[in-house]
């Protein structure tokens, strides 16, 4: 069962860049990559739960701003120490403008 939520507009997110989008009790982060696809995963880093959204995004990849940890924001999996738990990536589709995330 899928449950897809409006996170932003497509215009919310440069390329090549990343925002927040709290849903509930969760916080999520949304990529742009610079090709122009969309990604989502949760929004905290898995060593220290800090928000990635107020990370540096380079290519393809997130960089958690307290220890400068790194994962690769199109599958999830840590690229860099000290985090070693992959992040939960979630499902994306564009329509009428507005990214949504399929947050089951």
């Amino acid at each position: 069962m899928t449950n897809w939520v409006t996170a932003c507009s497509v215009e919310d997110v440069a390329l090549e860049d990343v925002i927040r989008f709290d849903h509930g009790t969760r916080t999520f982060a949304v990529y742009r990559s610079p090709g122009g696809q969309y990604y989502a995963t949760d929004g905290l880093c898995t060593h220290e739960k800090i928000h990635l959204a107020e990370g540096l995004v380079m290519d393809n990849i997130i960089e958690c701003p307290k220890h400068n940890g790194r994962f690769d924001y199109r599958t999830g999996e840590a690229k860099g120490a000290p985090v070693c738990i992959n992040l939960r990536i979630y499902p994306v589709r564009i329509d009428d403008g507005k990214v949504l995330i399929d947050v089951s």
